[in-house]
Order: structure tokens, then C-alpha cells, then sequence
């Protein structure tokens, strides 16, 4: 799977998880320090979601300190599902009913032995199609559409 994994430091907790990516044979694109290039949570969040939405990559997997700024960020970008986990069951439902495209982690709360856990349940699961689960996702697109008509300027 091609992933796009993006960080606004590089730490233990990053090599550790790319480490990992690596062995289960993932095709990754590194952003930011993780490409020894110095950049923003912001400018690390965008290049994620924008080559997840523009389908350069299958999914994204983001980190920052608390993992709520790449989150909130990525979520701009339409098409771009991001879910902020901190535990693997939380990363199984965001793929199971929010078809989560874009993993975020925090680099504060996130041990080594959670992280394994949160990506092994994020690669195991897939999105299950169903009335209820669509509509939703139906619902956040229209969201979408709404806003990216929408003027911005006040």
C-alpha cells in the first residue's frame, strides 16, 4: 500500500512506526523532518491530505505533539477523512463506519507498544458499506461541497 506519512519532528516514536511500515512492505512517502525537510504541522498536514485526496497515496498517517493540529488541518482538504486515535479500538471504528483515510497520532501520548496496536487495527480494518454508514459519509461530503462554494471573505 502507498502511504504518505508526515511529521513536524522526527522522534523515536516516528522511526519506530516507520520501522515498522517498512516490514509489512508499505510504499511510503516520507513529508517533512521525516525527508530531512524542515516544515510545519500545517505544511506537513496539507501535503498528506492533498496526496491522499489527489490519490498519490492510498492513506496518510500523520503526528505532532498532540496530533490535534495535523488532524484539524488534514480535515481541510476535501476528501480527507483524518481521525485523531489513541487507542486501537478507536482506530478501528474511525476505518469501520467513518472510512478514516488519514491515521493522526500524538507524539506526547502515543507509546511504542500502543502505536503497533492502533496500526495493526487501522491496517485490518476496512470501511464496511451500509445504509446508515453512507448516508453519514454522504453528509460530510455535502458539508464539503457547501463550504468549498461557500465566499470566505467576511
Amino acid at each position: 500500500m502507498k502511504i504518505a506519512v508526515g511529521s513536524d519532528e522526527r522522534t523515536s516514536l516516528t522511526d519506530a512506526v516507520l520501522e515498522y511500515l517498512n516490514e509489512e512492505g508499505h510504499d511510503l512517502t516520507l513529508v517533512g523532518p521525516l525527508n530531512d525537510q524542515s516544515a510545519s504541522w500545517p505544511q506537513v498536514a496539507r501535503q498528506v491530505a492533498e496526496a491522499v485526496a489527489l490519490s498519490q497515496v492510498d492513506e496518510g498517517l500523520l503526528f505532532c505533539w498532540t496530533g490535534t493540529g495535523v488532524s484539524i488541518a488534514a480535515n481541510k482538504v476535501p476528501g480527507v477523512r483524518a481521525a485523531l486515535c489513541d487507542d486501537a479500538e478507536t482506530a478501528r471504528g474511525a476505518r469501520l463506519w467513518n472510512d478514516a483515510n488519514v491515521l493522526c497520532l500524538s507524539l506526547r501520548r502515543t507509546s511504542h507498544v500502543i502505536a503497533m496496536e492502533i496500526l495493526q487495527a487501522w491496517f485490518s480494518t476496512a470501511y464496511q458499506s451500509n445504509p446508515e454508514d453512507d448516508a453519514c459519509l454522504d453528509a460530510v461530503a455535502e458539508i464539503e461541497r457547501a463550504y468549498s462554494k461557500a465566499d470566505p471573505s467576511p
